[in-house]
């Protein structure tokens, strides 16, 4: 399930893709541009290009826009529960000492040049290999790893990409979480993303994609 929580990056994408800011867009103008939106992305558009690298891209723009819609769409209802002279609902306190995190599937994805970096995150000897559906656990952690795809090792050099589901439950510190991807990312990885945002490599950015995209409540 995509977080509802709007994001710095959420908004620039919004209206670079909706052509509007999140605060002018109204119901009928949102259905309007996702219409639109859709009709002109749609992963079926660019099957006709032969390079897989292009539907990709095709695929992981319309996926973009599908989440955007779905934040644009929860916050359009949440606005509608108040009245004109009530202030919008912040964000939740995601630093709360109370607050609880949940992960089912989180993408993560990791791009690097480095063809050793699987090694490094998963110990695997022949660290060329990673398999569809291979499951791993992060030391010290509960939190568990799944591969999104088969990864075969490129040659010295050339950008792969590590795509992975990541899953934790309540008991869970995300601060270990985020602490493994940065200690074991830092310099070696090219960029990082999750859930689909690109996320600067720093400790505590990573903390906070994880916590943003993970966040239940206030216990």
């Amino acid at each position: 399930m995509t977080s509802t929580i709007i994001t710095p990056q959420n908004i620039s994408d919004i209206k670079r893709y909706f052509g509007l800011p999140l605060e002018a867009i109204d119901e009928p103008t949102f259905k309007r541009l996702r219409k639109a939106l859709r009709a002109k992305y749609h992963p079926d558009k660019f099957e006709q290009f032969e390079d897989a690298t292009i539907r990709e891209m095709a695929t992981e723009r319309f996926q973009l826009i599908e989440m955007l819609s779905e934040k644009i769409a929860a916050h359009l209802a949440n606005s509608a529960d108040f009245s004109a002279d009530q202030a919008t609902p912040s964000s939740p306190d995601l630093y709360h000492q109370n607050a609880r995190f949940s992960a089912k599937k989180l993408k993560v994805e990791i791009r690097t040049a480095d063809k050793a970096l699987k090694f490094a995150l998963f110990g695997k000897r022949n660290y060329k290999w990673l398999l569809y559906g291979e499951r791993f656990k992060i030391p010290n952690t509960t939190t568990y790893i799944v591969m999104d795809e088969n990864h075969y090792g490129n040659k010295i050099g050339y950008q792969e990409s590590i795509r992975m589901y990541l899953s934790f439950g309540e008991e869970q510190a995300t601060e270990d979480v985020a602490n493994w991807i940065y200690q074991n990312i830092e310099d070696r990885a090219d960029s990082l993303i999750i859930a689909g945002e690109k996320v600067l490599i720093d400790p505590q950015q990573i903390l906070l994609a994880i916590r943003q995209q993970t966040f239940l409540r206030i216990a």
